[in-house]
């Protein structure tokens, strides 16, 4: 390798510097004398080189071994560590990927049963809320029905009752009409009972008291009417009561001393007369409403309810039962004449 080096250099420097012939010679005396110093080196340089070289194959083919010897260790483990791999991969990754799909499976099983479970809720929530208002419409039905059943009642009812009205409109006009016509009967029948006529027709007495009602006098205040009825047409107190009314009158009333001796005075025979006084409540009451605070009444018995009071000519007043019959007396005011 020296000598190419060498050869190589004198090559390059002579060739530039000279005419080619000129450069020719010189060249090949260059090269003759290189070549003429290299034999003598050549043998030296192949000695020295012989050893180097040994030493330098000895050295590398150590390392080469070693190397070598590594790598082989090297791939010893890591064709181990392959197998080792493949054979774990091989061991545990089906039953890793097994586990992890199963585990993703259960998951997924359990997110199935809990959406299903949410839907069934919702399904029964939707049903419960579906009955209800279903039962809500039925019922709202039934009162609107209902409610339109009582609006044709009611406008029924309405028109009965506008019939109703109308006829009480008639009613009443009619009742009017009688009422006047009565009331000019009355005024008639009053004029002929105060005012009867005498033997001349055109002329007419008028007196306090009716015909059939004492006193006679004119100048009386009130008038009384003595039902001295027999035994089998006398009253009990509240049927005397109920005749006296038919008259225009009631049963009679003393607030006064006259008042009493003209009920005493009137009051013949022993049976008795009822007038306006009886047990109610605990106490006498007249039936205009007061109470008896005047004693008329000697001896006067305690109240008893059911119990009436009846005046008997010489005998005075008396508590008999109110369903006894007795003769009655009417009172009414007489008329100022």
């Amino acid at each position: 390798m020296a000598e190419e080096e060498v050869n190589y250099a004198s090559v390059v420097f002579k060739s530039k510097k000279y005419r080619p012939t000129q450069a020719r010679k010189e060249e090949e005396t260059v090269y003759a004398e290189v070549k003429g110093q290299s034999k003598k080196t050549e043998e030296t340089a192949d000695t020295n080189a012989g050893v180097l070289l040994d030493k330098k194959a000895n050295n590398r083919r150590l390392q080469y071994q070693q190397l070598a010897c590594c790598l082989g260790i090297l791939c010893v483990i890591l064709l181990l560590g392959i197998i080792a791999v493949v054979v774990l991969y091989h061991r545990l990754s089906p039953e890793s990927e097994l586990m992890a799909a199963n585990h993703n499976l259960t998951n997924l099983n359990n997110n199935l049963i809990l959406a299903n479970e949410k839907l069934r809720r919702d399904n029964n929530n939707l049903t419960v809320q579906l009955s209800n208002l279903t039962q809500n419409y039925t019922v709202s039905e039934s009162k609107i029905t209902n409610l339109n059943a009582e609006v044709q009642n009611l406008r029924a009812v309405n028109q009965q009752l506008e019939t109703q009205r109308n006829n009480l409109t008639e009613e009443i006009q009619n009742m009017e009409t009688d009422w006047n016509k009565l009331i000019i009967i009355q005024a008639q029948w009053s004029i002929d009972a105060y005012c009867p006529k005498t033997n001349d027709v055109s002329v007419r007495v008028c007196k306090a008291c009716q015909n059939g009602w004492l006193p006679k006098e004119s100048k009386a205040t009130n008038c009384y009417a003595y039902n001295n009825a027999k035994a089998p047409d006398q009253k009990t107190w509240e049927e005397a009561r109920e005749n006296c009314r038919g008259k225009g009158s009631d049963l009679a009333v003393v607030h006064n001393e006259e008042e009493k001796d003209e009920l005493y005075y009137y009051s013949k025979g022993t049976d008795g007369y009822w007038f306006g006084l009886r047990a109610e409540g605990g106490r006498w009451k007249w039936i205009d409403g007061s109470d008896l605070t005047v004693s008329y009444w000697t001896p006067q018995l305690p109240p008893t309810d059911g119990q009436c009071v009846m005046s008997v000519q010489n005998v005075g007043w008396r508590s008999v039962s109110c369903a006894e019959k007795k003769q009655w007396i009417c009172k009414m005011k007489a008329l100022s004449v």
